[in-house]
């Protein structure tokens, strides 16, 4: 596809954009320890001076002109749900459904909604959003060109919000794909969409943050497989912007529009967008098996928190801890253990979890990839085959599950009692064996309860030491003083973890 934006950037890359009340964008200033920026000011700017900024202004004009043919509304329609299932609609979340405007004049008619979507083939692969289509009995796409086509859903994976539908045409204009990895924080982007039924429609802002987490797809879905690291944007996101392109100043998609933090539901300076990167990965699972194929080490992970970093000597609070391990666990198989904190993935440097999963992600079942992780201090090596992902099954433990127990002086340091695992109280938690002690209560807010500990909790060991009964624990807590960490392992069904936690001082 021809690309007319290049053309008009040659002079935007050296251009300095500043934010005064309005935009001043100057060449040719120069400013110095001591200089005469004030006396700058008190000039009246030249012709030249305000040339950049038609620059920029062109610039935006051409990448609107080069996107939004390859842009398009997404129509959706959903018959009325009865029965005891309730609304299929129901499962969206709500931080999602309030990104297009659902029309319900009763419960009985079927209920409408509009999103947005771009195309990426000429053959009428669609990439929009999970949400947008989740549901929905009947899909029309309207083109730029107000053509009205029937479209079909290719695939969906809940757990990125990303979805493929297709039309029946040949043809079509399709946007050029970016690298989100290559999107750096300060950048101009375009959010580029159809709110409410407005047509379609062009915002500016730049990219705020990368890799932020807002836990919406992981509380809905309830899978750990869930991947939420969204780039965040100050670009005005609406309703039925959602499943539209994030375009930087070279015209390239760097980001699905995806969600807002608002309560309203409206723009309130806060928009986020799946990574590129991330969404075309999905989408050619989608395209060519109709499912997503995920790639996976076998391992359970959560932050490295303050404390962990202290723990396991930790040059940096950054990288993701290893906590349990699936069978037959390509990771463990490979020499990981327990308490070991990946820090990089193939030379890249793992920062946080939703980016640790994002990186996995972009992988194969199948492919090899070098872990670099730190273990007590200690750098080393792991080279790791990665499997295909299974499904998921959650655990929860009702409140009646509950052991009763007193609380105990010791274990009142960490904000939480504890008591005999018995039998009984085993076979209640989905344990296979009982003996040792499980956590009773917790203390709302305690030290416990912000390091992770929950009602339920087995207890194996405190700082790398076997405790199997009250006294063992008690003993082991009467040796830490205020400020102290305490490294626990702990068990929660069939998971292990370990959740290093400071005592108050």
């Amino acid at each position: 596809m021809p690309d007319p934006v290049r053309t008009k950037l040659t002079l935007i890359a050296a251009t300095a954009v500043a934010f005064t009340g309005g935009v001043l964008l100057a060449s040719g200033l120069n400013l110095t320890p001591g200089g005469h920026a004030a006396a700058f000011l008190q000039e009246a700017p030249s012709r030249s001076d305000v040339k950049p900024v038609a620059d920029l202004s062109d610039a935006f004009i051409s990448i609107a002109e080069s996107v939004t043919p390859a842009v398009v509304s997404i129509d959706t329609e959903r018959e009325p749900r009865r029965g005891g299932g309730g609304d299929e609609d129901s499962q969206i979340p709500e931080e999602f459904r309030r990104m297009f405007p659902g029309i319900r004049p009763d419960q009985n008619a079927p209920q409408e909604s509009r999103g947005s979507g771009f195309i990426i083939s000429p053959d009428g692969y669609i990439l929009t959003n999970n949400h947008v289509v989740e549901g929905a009995d009947k899909i029309d796409v309207v083109l730029q060109d107000n053509r009205h086509l029937h479209a079909t859903v290719v695939g969906r994976d809940p757990l990125t919000d990303i979805a493929v539908i297709k039309v029946s045409a040949s043809g079509l204009p399709t946007v050029r794909l970016g690298s989100s990895e290559n999107a750096r924080i300060g950048e101009w982007v375009l959010a580029i969409g159809n709110p409410l039924d407005l047509g379609t429609t062009v915002t500016s802002g730049i990219i705020s943050a990368k890799g932020r987490g807002l836990g919406i797809i992981g509380q809905t879905s309830g899978s750990r497989w869930a991947i939420e690291d969204f780039i965040q944007t100050d670009a005005p996101i609406n309703p039925g912007n959602s499943g539209g392109p994030l375009v930087n100043l070279r015209g390239e998609v760097v980001g699905v529009n995806s969600a807002i933090a608002s309560r309203t539901g409206f723009y309130s300076g806060y928009g986020f967008a799946v990574p590129v990167d991330l969404a075309r990965r999905i989408s050619d699972d989608l395209i060519r098996y109709h499912e997503v194929r995920r790639p996976a080490l076998g391992v359970q992970i959560t932050e490295v928190t303050p404390e962990d970093a202290e723990v396991f000597r930790l040059e940096r609070i950054q990288g993701v801890v290893a906590q349990d391990f699936t069978p037959s666990s390509p990771a463990e198989r490979a020499g990981m253990r327990q308490g070991d904190v990946i820090v990089a993935v193939d030379g890249k440097p793992i920062q946080r979890v939703g980016q640790f999963q994002r990186v996995i992600a972009g992988y194969h079942p199948g492919d090899q990839v070098t872990l670099d992780v730190i273990r007590y201090g200690q750098r080393r090596q792991l080279k790791v085959t990665l499997i295909q992902a299974q499904t998921d099954s959650t655990r929860r433990v009702a409140q009646d599950d509950r052991p009763a127990a007193a609380p105990d002086a010791e274990g009142g340091k960490l904000g939480v009692a504890v008591g005999p695992l018995t039998a009984d109280v085993a076979r209640r938690l989905g344990y296979t064996t009982a003996g040792g002690l499980v956590v009773t209560d917790v203390q709302p807010y305690g030290p416990g309860a912000r390091g992770g500990l929950q009602e339920g909790m087995r207890i194996v060991a405190v700082d790398g030491q076997a405790v199997n009964d009250v006294a063992a624990f008690r003993a082991a807590m009467a040796r830490k003083r205020a400020g102290d960490i305490v490294s626990l392992q702990v068990q929660a069904g069939q998971q292990r973890s370990i959740l290093n936690v400071r005592l108050p001082e």
